[in-house]
């Protein structure tokens, strides 16, 4: 695997060379792991054009070792601060013009920079390697189809162990815990499970609300590997009928096609704009535009929102070996929601569906 984290930095070299720097700041935690295999944190990466530095401390030396092999590295003591340390290292390779992630980095860092090397020019480099990242690899895209599979277990389990009285808290509980004994590293966000009117909140956090509550049912869920890759699902459910059926099944089957039409699109190629369009327009045209009013999709990876993002204001092409999400969405305040998202593959001639998850309508009524 080191060989593939030299081609990444090698990948990087060439994409700052037009920028004119002499060397590139890389802070960001997950851009110092997808570069150099790093585990840890608290560790920066220095890349020139014949040069790689690991600035790190002593709780790491051996980890450093193990996983970054080919890396030089520079431990320093607990009396060097990590800014001081750069500042030598920075000196030392003669860098007069440093690139630096400016999307990331804080200004008190900055300033702490720019202080003790007052000779040297910060040029902002801004989501260099996340540009990178948005397109896996072999390695990657089979660590995500393992964290889908995990997903897919773990959601497997909590249908199996649903119960009237059971609250969205615990069986949030109980989702990461069968995603770990399953063999993940730990569930990639805090779920969301959503009973009822709370289903209509797209990004709402578990609470004592119990199933027999509301017969709507959310579930938002991801698993993640050992390695940090990252699955993101959703699907929406109905644990009993209800006299406003017929009203979310019209919903949900909206849902559903826009989701549908939006996968359809996905190939090389065609602009993030216009697979959320095909989306937006069919919930639209079915009179429901008002309430979906957030971007369709986004890439997954190390983070769970990843390059490329699917929304109105994105012309960016997608390419082969992005993994994106779909997930349409229906939100009617004080009354429930409907989301249905998968984890989609973009391939050389199209796209394939990672997530197998039943979501016609059939399935959507289950026992509790």
């Amino acid at each position: 695997m080191s060989n593939q984290f030299l081609t990444r930095r090698d990948q990087l070299r060439d994409r700052i060379r037009s920028t004119d720097i002499d060397g590139m700041l890389v802070t960001v935690e997950k851009n110092v792991s997808y570069l150099t295999g790093f585990s840890g944190d608290s560790t920066w990466l220095i890349l020139t054009e014949e040069t790689e530095l690991l600035l790190s401390d002593f709780r790491y030396i051996t980890q450093l070792e193990e996983e970054c092999p080919d890396v030089e590295l520079f431990i320093r003591t607990s009396k060097i601060q990590l800014t001081e340390a750069l500042s030598g290292e920075v000196q030392e390779r003669g860098i007069k013009r440093l690139g630096f992630e400016s999307h990331a980095m804080t200004f008190g860092v900055y300033q702490s920079l720019q202080e003790s090397l007052p000779d040297v020019e910060f040029v902002p480099v801004s989501w260099q390697v996340e540009e990178l990242r948005a397109i896996k690899d072999a390695g990657e895209i089979e660590e995500i189809r393992e964290a889908v599979r995990l997903a897919e277990k773990g959601f497997a389990f909590l249908q199996a162990i649903l119960t009237p009285q059971a609250t969205e808290q615990q069986l949030a509980y109980e989702l990461e815990h069968a995603v770990r004994n399953f063999g993940g590293e730990e569930l990639s966000f805090h779920p969301i499970i959503a009973v009822g009117d709370r289903s209509a909140m797209p990004h709402y956090r578990p609470g004592k609300l119990k199933i027999a509550e509301s017969p709507i049912l959310l579930v938002d869920w991801g698993a993640q590997t050992h390695l940090g890759y990252k699955s993101d699902l959703t699907r929406t459910m109905l644990t009993r009928s209800f006299s406003e059926e017929a009203k979310f099944e019209t919903i949900y089957k909206t849902v559903l096609e826009a989701q549908r039409l939006a996968i359809e699109m996905i190939a090389p190629g065609v602009s993030c704009q216009t697979v959320d369009a095909v989306a937006r327009d069919y919930i639209n045209d079915a009179g429901f535009g008002e309430y979906f009013d957030h971007g369709l999709g986004h890439g997954i990876g190390l983070d769970i929102h990843e390059l490329p993002r699917f929304s109105q204001s994105s012309d960016a092409p997608l390419e082969a070996g992005m993994v994106v999400t779909v997930e349409p969405g229906i939100y009617l305040g004080g009354w429930g929601g409907v989301r249905i998202e998968d984890d989609i593959l973009v391939t050389d001639t199209g796209c394939e569906v990672l997530s197998s998850v039943p979501k016609d309508w059939e399935s959507v009524r289950i026992s509790v």
